[in-house]
């Protein structure tokens, strides 16, 4: 079965930088979507990027605009979560996910596969 393998993350200052990393195995890099979320204490577990894999449709949070970007390789069947000028505040628990169809929901229900999780820790 399809999976999720989860790598990156950590502590840093605020400012600083952070690379998430999300390969698929068992499953064909097409025709689906590919997103990361963040879950913090308190709140909803929140899309901030999704991306159709070999396409376009790249959305973010507006708490993430201008600072976070996806992208993916095709050769390795990975996405990517590079993460610049963080703050205390992107401090979570961040999800790699996958929804198999050529649209991207918002909410989490919408995605059925799951990565294990990489905590992401920003100190001020």
């Amino acid at each position: 079965q399809a999976q999720l393998m989860e790598s990156g993350g950590g502590s840093v200052q605020a400012g600083g930088s952070l690379r998430l990393s999300c390969a698929v195995s068992r499953y064909p890099f097409v025709r689906i979507c590919m997103a990361w979320f963040r879950e913090t204490p308190g709140k909803e577990r929140e899309r901030i990027t999704s991306t159709l894999t070999r396409g376009a449709s790249t959305v973010y949070a507006d708490s993430v605009k201008g600072r976070f970007t996806i992208s993916q390789d095709d050769a390795k069947n990975a996405i990517y979560l590079q993460m610049n000028s963080l703050k205390p505040e992107d401090s979570g628990m961040y999800y790699c996910a996958v929804q198999f169809d050529r649209s991207c929901g918002v909410g989490p229900n919408d995605y059925k596969l799951w990565g294990q999780g990489t905590q992401v820790t920003i100190s001020s």
